[in-house]
């Protein structure tokens, strides 16, 4: 048989490796192997002499794939995981240091390890591989058998792989997939090998897409990847999810933002966004702040009853979401929004003049003379109405007791303001002032215009002379 020698030229040997490292990089090239030759899946299996097997069904390993050079094929491919040649030999030499047999088997060869002089240097001992070269063609793919490792060595280095996690892909993107996690922490991969664990996030992930900071970070050990190499993309793929069950999922943990509860990817603005517009395309929801929640409880009330679902979100949300549209296309329903659709579909029950009492008649007869004591109707109001109903205002429990509809050009007035010539007269002159200022109850032209009109209805009672305090009665003469 004819056997080569060749030598691993391993300079820094990974002191700090144990054999699960080890097996991490031979079943990361076995999973590799399986990608780009697009064959059966590879497996680990124990023989019935306690020796671990590894096998793929690909190309088979050459001696040549144990120089430390950038792979091509692999460079080109951005869902693999190895890149760089190292990390079989780094496997190799562990796997010596810790007195495990090695033996490597595929069509081109069989391979093992053993300690040799160094070519010119015979007082230098260095760990070579001992190269048979004689074929097997029949042999598919390449297989290692190991001996001298345990069951939970193996299950150590299967853990470190999403393949065998048992973590269920809730949504995947061009950047990645979301995970369910499975039990705490969560864990970070890198196209299938785990790198990272996080205590705070609500997702585990597997970023497929790696970016400059990731393939700066991504060391030789594949250990201690921190938090900022990799969060950047971590919120690509959740900015790029349009499930209902992500969105779900992070508009639910958003519910303790108060509380300070939430996941750490909740406390990414950008994160929050997103899901309240997936969340607004996907279902029947309002998304209201907790002092909405509180301030609103009739509008809350007629929402739920209306099969709206309530979802609280944090004041800066709510600022960053207000007149925006949702994944769909459709205006994100906050309370204001609600409330404008509210209005619009609101249907008002006008009565006519003949339906009302004599009393209400005798009251709404002297509109004319009321707006006589202030010039005369503006231009601008086409008609004075009543209606049986009334819209609510959005931060009030009850409904308003006049309105200017300035689409319309009218005044509409609840018929209880009917009631007293007091009521009706101070309701009508309100919404006169909101229709000569366009405004709304809280501006400085409103309330200037009251103020105008307040005036001329003082000067006229004080050049009348009369004292009452029912000043209408006294001008009418009822």
């Amino acid at each position: 048989m004819s056997i080569k020698k060749f030598d691993l030229n391993i300079e820094k040997i990974l002191e700090d490796w144990e054999i699960y490292d080890a097996l991490r990089e031979i079943i990361a090239n076995a999973l590799d192997e399986q990608m780009l030759t697009k064959t059966k899946d590879f497996e680990i299996f124990k023989d019935s002499n306690n020796k671990w097997h590894i096998k793929d069904y690909g190309r088979g390993l050459k001696y040549e794939h144990l120089t430390q050079n950038e792979n091509s094929e692999k460079l080109s491919n951005p869902n693999l995981i190895g890149k760089f040649g190292i990390g079989l030999k780094d496997a190799l030499a562990t796997l010596n240091r810790k007195k495990v047999d090695v033996l490597i088997k595929s069509k081109n060869g069989e391979i093992t390890l053993g300690e040799s002089q160094k070519h010119d240097f015979e007082d230098i001992l260095t760990l070579h591989a001992y190269i048979s070269l004689e074929s097997d063609p029949n042999f598919i793919g390449t297989e290692f058998i190991l001996g001298g490792i345990n069951d939970e060595d193996i299950k150590k280095a299967k853990n470190l792989f999403f393949k065998f996690s048992g973590e269920r892909i809730i949504e995947s993107t061009i950047y990645g997939a979301v995970l369910e996690k499975k039990g705490e922490p969560t864990k970070i991969y890198l196209n299938g090998v785990k790198v990272a664990e996080e205590d705070k996030f609500l997702f585990s992930y597997n970023i497929t897409s790696l970016d400059s900071k990731i393939r700066k970070a991504l060391n030789r050990e594949r250990s201690n990847v921190g938090r900022t190499a990799y969060s950047d993309r971590i919120r690509a793929i959740l900015i790029s999810c349009k499930s209902e069950e992500v969105a779900r999922s992070l508009s639910e943990d958003l519910k303790n933002y108060s509380t300070g509860l939430i996941h750490d990817e909740l406390k990414w603005l950008d994160v929050q966004e997103h899901a309240t517009k997936i969340l607004s395309s996907l279902t029947k929801s309002i998304f209201l702040t907790p002092e909405e929640i509180i301030d609103t409880p009739d509008f809350v009330e007629k929402a739920k009853s209306d099969g709206y679902e309530i979802v609280t979100i944090p004041d800066k949300l709510k600022e960053k979401v207000h007149g925006l549209s949702d994944i769909s296309g459709n205006p994100i329903r906050d309370l204001e929004q609600f409330h404008e659709e509210y209005s619009e579909s609101f249907k008002f029950k006008f009565v006519d003049f003949k339906d009302l009492t004599e009393g209400e008649k005798k009251i709404f007869s002297l509109t004319d003379n009321i707006l006589n004591l202030i010039g005369g109707k503006p231009k601008n109001i086409n008609d004075i109405k009543i209606s049986e109903l009334m819209r609510k205002e959005l931060w009030s429990t009850e409904e308003t007791a006049g309105l200017w509809d300035a689409g319309s050009g009218i005044i509409i007035i609840k018929r209880s303001q009917l009631e007293t010539l007091e009521k009706y007269a101070g309701t009508l002159l309100h919404e006169i002032s909101h229709a000569v200022t366009g405004t709304s109850d809280v501006s400085r032209e409103f309330e200037l215009e009251l103020t105008r009109i307040i005036g001329i209805l003082s000067s006229k009672l004080l050049r009348g002379g009369s004292p009452s305090s029912n000043i209408f009665s006294k001008l009418f003469g009822l």
